[in-house]
């Protein structure tokens, strides 16, 4: 990203010092990179398509319809439909030290149709077939490894003048609204308080591993009888819809309610909170946590304490 941004800084004109625009065009997409160069308060910013912000430098205060307000930080991203309105403010932006945005533009044509093929792909009989970004709320996403990978290669050759450019874009655009779906599928399914998925074959899959977190006799065969599919076929259901596999999943589930434990009951001794996380082995229960946090259980409670 660095080098993108050195050669975005080569050539882009500043215009003003609160949200300098500019644009580089492709035939699905359009990048947008914002540039702050003082504090600012209330700064409206609409488009008229969907949008993918990403946080490049500093930070924003954003105020969106549906969240609370929360500071937008370097590696997060947000998922905004057309016509919504952002507000911003910038609390630490200088001359020196600009606070930086891009905002990733896509032809909402593109969007349905790889929206189209991924929910044929994802399809089980009637149900799990209507996932679609265009619609609903904005998102605030986190910890996304592989959408702020894809966006660094996104930035990187839009502001590059290859001869291949359109073809590569097309190409990673597609990935990118395929990744932000089954983060979509995920965040709803896993936050879904009214329970409309729960009769569904991967909602159902996935509140029963949310139910039975600490339950070491759950396994792949297990679940893929619960949904009422061959093992093969869930597993490859599962992983196309959120993005991630049912073992993965469950260690994910595991890991947060092993942080948990550990934030309430200081005192705790690790090999206890990896056993009453649901986990049988304590190196495995290391592992996984730092895969998914970069630190150990041991650097996460220092962390807090």
């Amino acid at each position: 990203m660095n080098h993108s941004l050195a050669r975005h800084r080569e050539t882009r004109k500043l215009f003003t010092l609160v949200e300098n625009r500019t644009t580089y065009n492709a035939e699905y997409s359009e990048l947008n990179i914002f540039e702050t160069h003082k504090v600012a308060e209330r700064v409206s910013l609409t488009f008229d398509f969907p949008v993918i912000a990403s946080m490049l430098t500093g930070k924003k205060i954003m105020h969106l319809e549906n969240l609370p307000a929360f500071d937008f930080l370097p590696g997060e991203s947000v998922v905004m439909p057309a016509d919504k309105e952002m507000v911003i403010d910038f609390p630490i932006a200088t001359k020196n030290s600009p606070t930086q945005c891009l905002a990733l533009g896509i032809d909402p044509e593109k969007i349905s149709e790889v929206a189209l093929k991924f929910n044929q792909h994802v399809q089980i009989e009637n149900e799990n077939n209507k996932w679609n970004l265009e619609e609903g709320m904005a998102s605030h996403l986190t910890n996304q490894t592989e959408v702020n990978y894809l966006i660094d290669r996104l930035v990187n050759t839009f502001t590059q003048n290859s001869t291949s450019k359109d073809v590569l874009l097309d190409l990673m655009i597609q990935e990118l609204i395929v990744r932000l779906l089954q983060t979509k599928a995920k965040y709803t399914i896993l936050n879904d308080h009214l329970e409309i998925f729960s009769d569904t074959r991967i909602g159902s899959v996935v509140k029963y591993i949310k139910e039975n977190l600490t339950d070491k006799s759950i396994s792949i065969d297990k679940l893929a009888e619960k949904a009422y599919m061959s093992t093969s076929n869930f597993h490859k259901k599962f992983k196309n819809t959120l993005g991630i596999s049912p073992i993965d999943f469950m260690n994910s589930e595991k890991i947060k309610f092993a942080k948990k434990l550990m934030k309430k009951n200081r005192n705790m001794l690790i090999s206890e909170i990896a056993f009453k996380s649901g986990f049988n082995n304590v190196s495995y229960f290391n592992r996984q946590f730092k895969k998914l946090e970069l630190m150990t259980p041991q650097q996460f409670r220092q962390s807090f304490s």
